[in-house]
Formats: C-alpha cells, structure tokens, sequence
C-alpha cells in the first residue's frame, strides 16, 4: 500500500499526534515498543484494536518526544545560557573594579604611621608603595580568568560545541597585560627590597 497504511500516513497529522501520545504514555509507563505492539491489537486497549507496529511505535514515541521535551531543553538551554552571560558580565565588571584598584598609590603604612624612606638622590624622606594590594590584585584577576575559562567551557558544552582536542604539547600564551603586572611585580618587589637594604644601612649607622 503506498505510504504506508492510512491511520500513520504523515498526510493524516491529527491521528498520527494522537497515537504518538497514545504510544508515549505506554512508554512513560514502562511498556516496550513490542508490549504496545501486542496492546494495540487488543480491541479494549488504548487505540481499540487499532495496531500500532513496533517500528512504528518506536516512530511516533521519537515524534511525541520532540514534540513535548526538546522544546523544554531549548528553553533550558537558554536559560543557562542567559545566566553564564550574566555571569561573565559580572567577570567583567569585577575586573574593570581591580583593575582600578591597581591604578592607584598605595602607600606602605605601619602601625598606623606612614613608612618612609631616605632617597639617595634627593636626600629627602619619601613614601614608598605597598605591592601587597598589587599582589592581591594579580591574584584575583587569575581566579576571575579561571572562572571566565569555566563559564565559557560551560557556553561550549550548552552549544555543543564540546571537541575532543588531542595535544601532544603544550603552549602557554602570555598577554601583553600579563607581561605588564609581571614587570609592575617585580618592580615594586626591587623597591621594597631597596628600601629594606637602605632601612638595615640606617639602623646601623644609628648603632
């Protein structure tokens, strides 16, 4: 018979709809493909003795499973989605709050008194900067690129787009903001140990 029997032909959408739902509450309750195949034939099961066949059983239960749950899986995708932006959003805002932070002077205090230090050149005290908030700084601009790195494996995974990658190497890839708090670091710890060389001179010519 062409296109098959009439009751699953495509061309007959309403009927098709109501058996694939008929077929996927059979199989919500545990029934195999061959049990609603048997089923069906019974004139006091479900369709009335109408036979729905294993294979196209196993058809329309795909179709219904469409129908009611892939929906719900794009709405859940994109609601995952919203909130991984969201939240690199807020990455992004916190690193622009650090970054900040790090453009201003901070100076060295101890025991509530501002540390200074005699300057070769000039002969005059000064203040010298305190590279802890720096270092500080650095570190939570690494937790946040570790977050963001996750965030976005997380984006990959929602889109499929998830490979596996197989390295036989390994590259490490060095920004040029990397370099500058790597120079901005060491610089301020050559400071600091200067100012601490020139601290021991002082106690001991005070000796």
């Amino acid at each position: 018979m062409a296109g098959g029997p009439a009751p699953y032909n495509k061309r007959n959408g309403a009927e098709r709809a109501e058996l694939a739902e008929i077929v996927f509450d059979l199989r919500v309750q545990g029934l195999s493909f061959y049990a609603i195949d048997a089923l069906t034939q019974n004139p006091d099961g479900p369709t009335g003795g109408q036979r729905i066949a294993a294979s196209t059983a196993r058809d329309l239960e795909r179709d219904e499973r469409k129908r009611r749950i892939d929906p719900k899986v794009d709405e859940y995708r994109a609601l995952q989605l919203a909130r991984h932006e969201a939240a690199l959003e807020r990455l992004h805002n916190m690193e622009e709050s650090i970054r900040t932070v790090m453009a201003r002077k901070h100076i060295t205090i101890n025991n509530g008194q501002v540390i200074r230090v005699l300057n070769s050149e000039t002969g005059e005290k000064e203040t010298i900067e305190d590279d802890t908030f720096i270092l500080q700084a650095v570190d939570r601009l690494n937790r946040i690129e570790e977050q963001r790195r996750k965030t976005g494996d997380s984006i990959c995974r929602l889109l499929g787009l998830e490979m596996p990658v197989k390295v036989d190497y390994t590259v490490t890839e060095t920004t040029q903001q990397d370099i500058a708090l790597q120079e901005m670091v060491a610089e301020m710890r050559a400071k600091n140990s200067n100012v601490a060389e020139g601290l021991r001179g002082e106690r001991e010519q005070g000796a």
